[in-house]
Parts: C-alpha cells; structure tokens; sequence
C-alpha cells in the first residue's frame, strides 16, 4: 500500500532508457514550429516521395474501399493475391524465384520488418553487424532486444562497402545477424552482384544471417538488384523490401521479406503478435502498383534525374563534394574542408536559409563530415532553396 504523501517515482524499461527518440521526429518538430512562425522552411531531409502511385494502384483503392465485405481483419501472411503480387515481381525485376505459399510474408513497411527480425534472431547479448554509417533503426532495434552491437565501418576509400579483412580480423564469436543495405543509404553506393557473392560467402562460413534492406534499387538505377539471386542466398540471407521508394508509396506501409521458409516462419511468429493484418482494399491497390511497367519507373526516374541535377548544384553551393554516380533518392556529399560539424552545419543552413538538410552523424560517426540532400521536393523548391543558400553562404 503506497504511504500517505509518498509519491513514488515511476521507472521506463531499461531499454527504453537505451534508445533516443528518432532523430527526425525530433528535428521535423523543430521545422513543424519554425513553420508556425512563417519562416517557411524547405525540407530536404526526408526521403517521402512527392510523387504519386500508379493510377490503377489509386483506382483500385478506390473502388474496393467501397465493398461492404472490405474492412474486417486480413491473413497475418497478406492476402494470397499480395504474396503472389510480390513473387512475381521478384521474379520479373530481379530474376529471383520464390514460392509465394512460404517465401514471401507482407509487412506493414520495411521499418517494422528491422524489429521483427531483430526479435526473431537476437537473444540478450547476441552479436549484431551494423554498418557505419547506416539507417539508424539497425542500431536501435539492436539495442531494445538488448543485442551486443559490433558497428563496421564503411568508407569512401572502399566505395562504401565493408571491408571483408577488417570483418575477418573482428571478434565473430556469438555473432548471429548483420544488417546491409544495397543499393545503400545514405551515400549512395550501389549494389554488384560481387558485393553479395562475397556477403553470401560471408554469412555462409562464419553463420551469420545476412539481412539485405533493399527498397532503393529502383531510384536512379538501371540495374536493379536482390542479394537472393546468389546461389544459395536463401539459405542464409533475408532480403527486407518495399514499395515506399520504388512506388511512391510511402505512408501505405506496404513492404515484403523475402527467404527460407524457415526464417519465414520464425519472424511470423513475432509478426503475428503484433499486428493483425493490412487493409484489404491497400493490399489490392499494392498488387496493381507492382503491375507498373517499365515506363513508369523511367518516368519516376527522368523526374528525380532532373532533380538531382539541382542536389548537386546546391551541393556545390555549400562546397561539398560528392560521387556522382550515386543512386537512390539522396544525393550525399562531403563537408568543406574546415567546417563545422555535421549537425552544426545542418543548423547553420536551417537557421540562417530555412532550408532542412540531414547531417551525417545521424548516420553514425563515419558519417560526421557528410550532409545528405532529399530528392523528394518538387524542381521550383530546389531552385528556391538554392537561391536561399547562395544568399546565406556569400554573406
């Protein structure tokens, strides 16, 4: 029984206590009451595609939201129609066979796909890769499972792959999962398929389970890729996918894991007690959005193609250097020599030319002297927020 006039202080979960909240529903906070204050901030630091879906993906939404037999709760696996949907397109732009009855399992986006995995392969103290710099959520999903985290760095010198001698000479003992993400975020990198034969052989002789996060493939790349089409892939990769970036479908959450049936099963076992389905009529609308010709893609590419032309002109406008063979949705560059930090960079362009540019340390500390620009704002704002920064940076 509590004592009269005894308050009692009232402690979070330990875990909560090792995770910060995200970076970026932090700093949009921040724009959200800059705006509030008219100064009309220009956001280019989120990666939310402007762009919209397939029409026929909208029509179908549409049309089956209005069926009486729509709204009632769907399979925890997705609807077969979905399943089959994302084998096939597997299949026609990556060349990857699976069996849509046990390979395939729909999430409710890619994200969540971090943390359902995370708690179907990691005990307390199990050993995580993590890439440096990297998305953020391999880290901290890492840390709320209460994981032994073995960051590797990624380096411009080697094209922003790992270093297979360095991860050879790492302690590997206890060491049961390691995220990668190709084509990559946030600088750009491409994937080969030499890169996953060698991440393939990696998790093959040390058993280690190789996750490839790979919902950029189709921005600005003529060549899309999956980690699964290497011989054996399966066996010991999971591949996390989404039609976020590749069609315009960000706030749908509609995404995929691709493996084994085994694993499969295992993180439908965390799955199916944490959600109970998707939205029937979004499912359908995902299925025709995954029927988008080729057209299509190349349309949404001369688009962010134009745009990215603007991202490496206000990349030169604040001196940074950058690859210009990157791909994806942002364009990543290198601070001046001599500048600030990354985030005291960030804020300097925020504060002094209402424009949101993501520093590099949010990517970890190899990402401290980069910046990373969005190519999910319309031309005319990028053309403005270049005027802004030109002002600022020839005071």
């Amino acid at each position: 029984m509590q004592k009269a006039g005894k308050v009692y202080r009232i402690e979070p979960a330990e875990r909560v206590k090792s995770v910060e909240e995200y970076y970026f529903s932090r700093k949009l906070k921040e724009v959200a009451e800059m705006n509030v204050k008219g100064r009309d901030v220009i956001n280019l630091g989120v990666g939310s595609p402007d762009l919209p879906p397939l029409p026929a993906a909208i029509e179908a939404l549409r049309s089956e939201v209005l069926k009486s037999d729509a709204h009632g709760y769907q399979p925890y696996v997705g609807i077969k129609e979905l399943r089959q949907g994302y084998s096939a397109w597997y299949k026609a732009w990556y060349g990857v066979g699976t069996d849509y009855e046990t390979e395939v399992l729909p999430l409710i986006g890619s994200k969540e796909g971090v943390i359902h995995v995370s708690l179907a392969f990691l005990n307390p103290g199990d050993g995580v890769l993590t890439p440096n710099p990297g998305y953020p959520t391999y880290t901290s999903a890492s840390k709320l499972v209460g994981a032994r985290i073995l960051p590797y760095e990624l380096k411009a010198s080697n094209g922003w792959y790992p270093d297979f001698a360095e991860l050879e000479g790492m302690n590997l003992e206890g060491v049961k999962l390691m995220w990668v993400n190709y084509p990559n975020m946030p600088t750009g990198a491409d994937a080969r398929m030499e890169l996953f034969e060698q991440l393939v052989d990696f998790g093959r002789r040390h058993g280690i389970v190789i996750v490839n996060d790979n919902p950029y493939s189709f921005i600005l790349n003529d060549n899309p890729l999956s980690i699964l089409s290497v011989a054996g892939a399966k066996d010991v990769c999971i591949e996390l996918n989404s039609l976020s970036k590749s069609h315009s479908m960000a706030g749908w959450r509609m995404a995929m894991l691709i493996s084994n049936a085994e694993f499969v099963q295992w993180v439908l076992k965390v799955k199916s007690n944490m959600d109970s389905g998707q939205f029937k009529p979004m499912q359908l609308a995902a299925v025709e959005a995954l029927k988008a010709p080729k057209a299509w893609y190349d349309e949404q590419n001369r688009i962010y193609g134009s745009r990215r032309v603007l991202a490496c002109m206000i990349m030169d406008a604040l001196g940074c250097t950058y690859d210009v063979h990157q791909v994806g949705m942002f364009l990543w560059g290198r601070l001046p020599e001599g500048a600030e930090g990354s985030a005291a960079f960030a804020d300097r362009i925020l504060y002094g030319a209402n424009v949101f540019i993501t520093p590099g340390m949010v990517f970890g500390s190899c990402g401290e002297r980069y910046v990373r620009i969005s190519l999910c704002c319309r031309e005319e704002l990028l053309k403005e927020a270049l005027r802004r920064i030109n002002e600022v940076v020839e005071k």
